[in-house]
């Protein structure tokens, strides 16, 4: 039954870790950025293959 206890305070502590590591990244402004992320995929391939193109003419 002791066990129990020692479960519960220390599932509270990291709650209460991962509760202040959220705030913390909301107040230094990870998450406001929602748009660029979910586009950026569209243009990295485009820009991977223009790189591979100009490195195989500058190689040759």
């Amino acid at each position: 039954m002791e066990v129990i206890f020692i479960l519960i305070a220390v599932s509270l502590i990291m709650a209460g870790s991962f509760l202040f590591l959220f705030f913390k990244a909301m107040k230094s402004g990870q998450f406001e950025d929602n748009h660029t992320p979910a586009i950026r995929i569209l243009f990295e391939n485009n820009q991977s293959k223009k790189e591979k193109k100009v490195k195989s003419t500058k190689s040759k």
